[in-house]
């Protein structure tokens, strides 16, 4: 039997995971902080709101629409917000400030749709849960078993994705230099759409499936935003491999962290859950500002030094 607190963070965790994966994706290509990435998240809450509440349909059934909506949003706000503003030289502030507009801009759409939904269907659009459509395999919920299965296979698909693929070697030369890249004949604004669409589509993925396990509303994925840049940037902001290790990390820090802290101070420290998150990603800023593959390498080039000291 699992303990109700370890599935509990098992889970938020894995949940992190695609989110912090699809943060960094995007930040490797176009070197964009996107502060609008937790929106992508609340479209797939969005979308499995529609699929139980109105259709009486178990949220897995609507993962594929997750998922192609997502990449699909993510994708317009490239193409609508960001590109125009890159092609006239915005700076990376000016580009941040730009994903808070877009994430302020779809929270008010998002709430416009809830609010039109409660009106016609009069069903609940804001802080529901969805477990019912949830199924049980041995004596644990579904998503248990599923949100692993979608980190493992997203992160599997990325790697032969990245490494057994012209297009892959094509989006590796982009992230390393855009400008050379281009020079070299590759089509560096299609590698930026498709990063977009595949970094929109994991967060949806993850934002889907949130309600059969916990509260979703208008503003869900924008309050774990700190979170999902805490993952992305303890990972490393240009490994995807590190965005994994980092959700993992931060997800299992953030439940067990805040229980361990309940136990020690008492319920009340409870909503300052975000807390910690934040204090993971001061600290990493501060000691090790690549995130922990710049660790790995620092400490392995360390090695070899003393290695060559011995000869």
């Amino acid at each position: 039997m699992i303990d109700p607190l370890l599935r509990n963070a098992i889970i938020f965790a894995n949940m992190l995971t695609l989110m912090s994966i699809g943060l960094t994706l995007t930040y490797m290509t176009t070197k964009v902080p996107n502060f609008a990435h937790g929106t992508l998240v609340t479209v797939g809450i969005y979308v499995s709101m529609t699929a139980g509440q109105i259709f009486n349909l178990t949220p897995y059934l609507a993962l594929p629409f997750s998922f192609v909506l997502g990449g699909f949003t993510a994708v317009v706000i490239y193409l609508l917000v960001l590109r125009p503003q890159m092609k006239r030289g915005a700076s990376i502030v000016g580009l941040m400030v730009a994903t808070l507009a877009i994430d302020v801009f779809f929270i008010g759409v998002l709430n416009i749709y809830a609010d039109s939904v409660q009106r016609i269907s009069k069903v609940v659009t804001r802080y529901f849960i969805l477990r019912r459509f949830d199924f049980t395999f041995a004596d644990q919920p579904g998503i248990f078993f599923v949100l692993p299965s979608l980190v493992v296979c997203s992160v599997v698909l990325l790697y032969i994705l990245l490494t057994r693929t012209k297009f892959g070697i094509a989006m590796r030369a982009v992230v390393e230099d855009a400008s050379l890249a281009g020079v070299l004949g590759i089509n560096v604004n299609k590698v930026y759409l498709v990063s977009w669409f595949i970094a929109g589509g994991l967060a949806s993925l993850a934002g889907a499936l949130l309600p059969l396990w916990l509260q979703g509303s208008t503003d869900t994925g924008t309050r774990m935003i700190v979170s999902i840049f805490s993952a992305s940037i303890l990972g490393g902001l240009l490994n995807i491999y590190g965005a994994v290790l980092g959700g993992l990390l931060v997800g299992l820090v953030e439940v067990l962290g805040t229980n361990l802290l309940a136990q020690i101070f008492g319920v009340w420290i409870i909503p300052y859950r975000p807390a910690l998150p934040l204090a993971i990603m001061v600290v990493t800023l501060l000691v090790a500002p690549m995130g922990l593959a710049s660790i790995r390498r620092s400490e392995l080039r360390a090695v070899k030094r003393r290695g060559r000291s011995w000869l």
